[in-house]
């Protein structure tokens, strides 16, 4: 096999709803692709069963929105870490000038 330089890439066939997706994935995102598919479809059927909904637009809605807020949320708690590993290097930054002063 020749290397090409590119990754290699697999034709896979995700199932959302009652819907199959062909798309072509690297290799190394297979695995999280085919684990976000399944999430999705938990989702769904956990959506369908607690609110008794059938339109798989509404579903397939709510399942966007809540996936929405759940990534706003690492954001921010990523953000406010973030935040605070700054504070604490420059305190750190701010006792090591005043030892060498």
């Amino acid at each position: 096999m020749q290397a090409t330089g590119k990754m290699e890439e697999l034709s896979i066939k995700i199932k959302i709803g009652d819907r199959e997706y062909p798309m072509k994935v690297k290799r190394a995102d297979e695995e999280r692709i085919r684990i976000a598919g399944k999430l999705i479809n938990e989702k769904l059927r956990s959506y369908r069963e607690q609110f008794g909904i059938e339109d798989k637009q509404d579903l397939l809605a709510m399942v966007a929105f809540d996936c929405l807020i759940d990534k706003m949320a690492v954001e921010e708690t990523q953000k406010g870490i973030d935040q605070t590993v700054f504070e604490k290097v420059n305190q750190l930054n701010n006792l090591i000038s005043q030892s060498i002063l």
